[in-house]
């Protein structure tokens, strides 16, 4: 080992002692607590029951209580949420951010303005922004109800957050309207990059803006998109504050993250807690490698 390459350890050391404090020895623990029947009341008395909580009587993939089988279950319904979630919120987002992008792309007369005012959405905190359209979404008091039947498009206030046919779509919506300035963000970044000198051709030779966008726009911009897509999704499947706070971890749209958090700290159940998360750690990287298979996406050049 050269001198350089000691020097380069050497500055990484403290780093890598953090990262192992902070995150590999909690993350370490977690694994260790779920083969354990652990409570949070007695710490100290952990019992090691092996995959039990896993595929026990009572475990998260096997449960007798539930005779309709395992979607029925607990965790079954946290991953259906969790991926319906995830995946109608991060493809409106995707579409809707392409749309933004595109459109800030152009150039006109206060453009800067109005890029800086789109982020506004994805720069106020989750917590905050969940609050506030709690409220508008309120079915007594909330401004959405009053707009609707002043326009006559409701008969009757509806409880968005509060009825199971409407909580986890009023989830996805306020979702979209808070991230899609994050995918126009990268999604514009990407397009500030093509080369001018294929949309001066087709102008010259007359080509419909449609081609264009599919022939030369869409293809250009498909890795970093796909990227996008990619770290929007993995943020998209560990969702938790937004559910809470709009529906109170309501069994209709609770998460997986909200399972973990209900059973460790509300329940105290820290070892079935644990299997549960590191069944989340396990679902969201196989989920990125299927997906990064899938579309070919690499995340970085060699």
């Amino acid at each position: 080992m050269n001198n350089r390459v000691r020097t380069a350890w050497l500055f990484l050391a403290p780093m890598l002692v953090l990262m192992a404090v902070v995150a590999v020895w909690p993350l370490l623990r977690s694994v260790w607590f779920a083969f354990t029947e652990t409570n949070i009341n007695n710490m100290q008395a952990s019992r090691f029951i092996g995959l039990e909580n896993f595929f026990g009587p009572y475990g998260l993939f096997f449960n007798p209580n539930y005779a309709d089988g395992f979607w029925a279950s607990d965790w079954g319904t946290a991953i259906r949420n969790t991926f319906q979630f995830a995946v109608v919120s991060v493809a409106l987002e995707t579409l809707a951010g392409l749309g933004v992008a595109l459109l800030l792309n152009q150039e006109f007369k206060g453009r800067t303005l109005v890029r800086t005012a789109v982020l506004v959405p994805w720069a106020i905190p989750t917590i905050v922004s969940a609050k506030m359209w709690g409220w508008m979404l309120h079915d007594q008091f909330g401004v959405v109800n009053q707009l609707l039947l002043d326009w006559g498009l409701i008969a009757e206030k509806i409880a968005w957050t509060a009825d199971a046919s409407t909580a986890m779509w009023s989830v996805v919506a306020v979702d979209v309207w808070k991230t899609t300035p994050f995918m126009a963000l990268l999604i514009l970044a990407a397009l500030q990059t093509l080369p001018k000198d294929c949309y001066e051709a087709a102008r010259v030779d007359g080509v419909h803006p449609l081609r264009v966008f599919w022939k030369v726009t869409l293809p250009l911009i498909r890795q970093p998109l796909l990227v996008a897509v990619v770290f929007r999704l993995l943020d998209a499947l560990r969702v938790f504050d937004l559910i809470y706070v709009l529906t109170s971890n309501d069994s209709s749209t609770i998460s997986m993250s909200g399972l973990v958090m209900r059973e460790m700290v509300e329940a105290g159940n820290v070892g079935f807690g644990s299997a549960a998360s590191t069944s989340l750690f396990l679902i969201i990287m196989l989920s990125a490698v299927v997906f990064l298979r899938a579309t070919r996406v690499k995340l970085a050049e060699k």
